[in-house]
C-alpha cells in the first residue's frame, strides 16, 4: 500500500508543497534554490538546455557530444520531457535532464537490452543526457534535477524509474537504493557509443517507505522537503526537431552528471 506521503506528491510543481499544507503536523521544509527547474517549454529554452548537454559529454565523450549540438528527436517525443536547470542570478543554463517514459515507445536503453520480465507491462521512464555545471551549485543541480524525475514519476504514475549508468557514477544511483535490473553484468549502450553501463531500476510507489525505513538523508530531501523551484508543468515545444545552434559555454564548468 502507497504511504499517504506517496499519495499526496502529486501534481509536479506542488507535490511537496501540498503535502506539507494537507499535513501540517509533518512540519514540511520549505528550502529555496539558486536556480530554478523547469519543462522545456519553447525553442530558446531546448537550445539552452542542449548547449550545456553538449559541453557537458564533450569532456568524457567527444565523439558523442559532436552528434548533439542540436536537439534530438526525442526531445520532441510525444513521450518525453526535457528539463532545465537556470541560474536566478543570470539565466544561464547549470543543468539539464531528459525524462523518457514507454506510454509511446520503448524506452532509449531498450536498443541494448531487454528489460527483465518483471517490469513488462509496467510504466516506466527513463533519465538520460544529464548534464551539470561545475560551479560551486553543480552537486545541488544534480540533486534537484534527481528529485525533479522521481516527482514526475509520481505525478505521471510511473511505476519505475529505469537509468544505465557508467562506472563510478553507478554507485551514486545505488547508493540512492537503485537496484541492478542484471546484477554483475556491465552492459554496452549503442546509443552511447556502445560504452558499459549499467542497468538500474526503482520501484517509484515505495520509495517514501524505503528511504524511512533505511533513515537515508533521501527521505528528508525528497519527502519532507518543499522545493517550490522546482515547476514541472507540462512541455510545449513543437514537435518537430529544428537543428538550432547551441549557445557556446567555457569548456571548464561543465561536467557530465550520467
Amino acid at each position: 500500500m502507497k504511504s499517504i506521503e506517496h499519495e499526496m506528491l502529486l501534481n509536479g510543481a506542488v507535490a511537496a508543497g501540498a503535502l506539507g499544507r494537507a499535513l501540517p503536523e509533518a512540519r514540511m521544509a520549505e528550502e529555496r534554490l539558486p536556480f530554478t527547474v523547469r519543462v522545456v517549454r519553447n525553442e530558446e529554452a531546448l537550445h539552452k538546455a542542449v548547449a550545456i548537454r553538449q559541453a557537458a559529454y564533450a569532456r568524457h565523450m567527444p565523439a558523442l557530444a559532436e552528434r548533439l549540438g542540436a536537439p534530438e528527436s526525442l526531445d520532441h517525443d510525444q513521450g518525453s520531457v526535457v528539463l532545465l536547470a537556470e541560474s536566478k542570478l543570470d539565466g544561464s543554463p547549470v543543468g539539464t535532464m531528459r525524462i523518457q517514459t514507454n506510454r509511446f515507445n520503448a524506452l532509449s536503453i531498450e536498443q541494448g537490452v531487454k528489460l527483465p520480465a518483471s517490469l513488462r507491462n509496467k510504466s516506466l521512464a527513463e533519465a538520460t543526457r544529464l548534464g551539470i555545471d561545475l560551479g560551486r551549485t553543480g552537486r545541488v543541480v544534480k540533486m534537484v534535477l534527481c528529485k525533479a524525475f522521481y516527482l514526475y514519476c509520481v505525478e505521471e504514475n510511473i511505476e519505475w524509474m529505469v537509468i544505465g549508468a557508467r562506472s563510478p557514477l553507478d554507485r551514486q544511483y545505488e547508493a540512492a537504493l537503485f537496484q541492478d535490473l542484471y546484477p554483475g553484468e556491465i552492459i554496452p549502450m549503442p546509443h552511447f557509443n556502445n560504452i558499459p553501463h549499467r542497468v538500474l531500476g526503482f520501484e517509484v510507489g515505495t520509495a517514501a517507505e524505503r528511504w524511512a525505513e533505511a533513515s537515508h538523508p533521501l527521505y528528508k530531501f525528497m519527502i519532507q522537503t518543499y522545493h517550490p523551484d522546482i515547476d514541472l508543468g507540462d512541455s510545449d515545444v513543437s514537435t518537430q526537431s529544428r537543428p538550432a545552434r547551441a549557445a557556446a559555454l567555457p569548456d571548464d564548468r561543465v561536467a557530465i552528471c550520467a
